[in-house]
């Protein structure tokens, strides 16, 4: 994973290009999410959501729930909870199982202490202010409840990155090409525990690594044109430099067999400690 600039970091943190073209529905969302049907070893994430919240009982509030794979999962799982879906489009929200919310994460409708547990699955980096965010994901949760934040590690699908800055610098007739925006840098698996340190304590991460490998450029395809909501910080024409990838990744298969990307994600539950905001810990995950 590349290091954004200032100006690729505040992009990934715009609210407008956010709500109104990155999730203004669910097509670029599950454009990324698709490429995981590769990976090796499979990881069930609803799944093992469903495991830390095996205790859980009462209200829980899935943040920037995007296209609502978590939310289904729980409703369908846990007809128990009363889980709402929130996320910052309203666009997005329309096909996910309600209740659901436009809300932001920076300023949540709800009183304090009135969650068991907050979902904050690959989203804590869209947030202007993270640890602002962090706190406020801690105020609405009771003491004794959970909070589940997952992201990526600054090492994911770094073939991915190397091929872009092939592709891009192909284009522009240049050695290496600019780097593509990365979403997880702001909030990486390895910066993720400062941040969470916050409001919590014992932070402990566990990492799920694995292995996408394709035999088409289909996916990979999908997957970074899936970013062109941020097409304008990529400094590259962003459409010629997918083509371009695409090429490169079909001559690869054809030499190799296959085209692998290593990847690495996790995702952290934390225990809101029930003598004050801090937390104790539980285990973790990746979506």
């Amino acid at each position: 994973m590349t290091s954004n600039t200032a100006q690729q970091d505040a992009a990934v943190a715009d609210r407008t290009i956010l709500a109104n073209s990155a999730y203004a529905d669910g097509r670029h969302l599950a454009a990324r999410q698709s490429i995981y049907r590769w990976q090796q070893p499979q990881y069930d994430l609803p799944g093992i959501v469903l495991e830390e919240l095996a205790s859980t009982r009462g209200t829980v509030l899935d943040i920037g729930c995007g296209n609502g794979r978590f939310v289904s999962r729980l409703h369908k799982d846990r007809p128990d909870l009363q889980v709402v879906g929130m996320d910052i489009s309203a666009g997005i929200l329309a096909e996910v199982e309600k209740p659901v919310l436009v809300a932001d994460a920076q300023a949540l409708p709800f009183a304090d202490d009135s969650a068991d547990a907050v979902l904050a699955l690959h989203m804590l980096y869209h947030v202007g202010d993270i640890e602002a965010t962090i706190q406020e994901l801690a105020r609405v949760l009771r003491p004794g409840g959970m909070l589940i934040a997952s992201t990526n590690s600054d090492s994911d699908k770094r073939e991915l990155e190397q091929l872009w800055m092939r592709a891009a610098g192909d284009v522009l007739g240049i050695t290496d090409g600019p780097a593509r925006v990365s979403l997880s840098s702001r909030f990486s698996l390895e910066k993720a525990p400062g941040y969470l340190a916050v409001m919590f304590k014992d932070i402990r991460v566990r990492e799920l690594p694995g292995i996408i490998e394709v035999t088409d450029p289909g996916p990979v395809v999908a997957h970074l044109a899936s970013y062109e909501a941020w097409a304008e910080q990529c400094g590259v024409p962003f459409h010629e430099t997918i083509g371009r990838a695409a090429e490169i990744v079909a001559a690869v298969i054809a030499d190799e067999g296959s085209f692998k990307i290593t990847c690495l994600g996790g995702c952290s539950p934390l225990e809101r400690d029930c003598r004050s905001g801090s937390s104790t810990k539980q285990s973790l995950t990746r979506r």
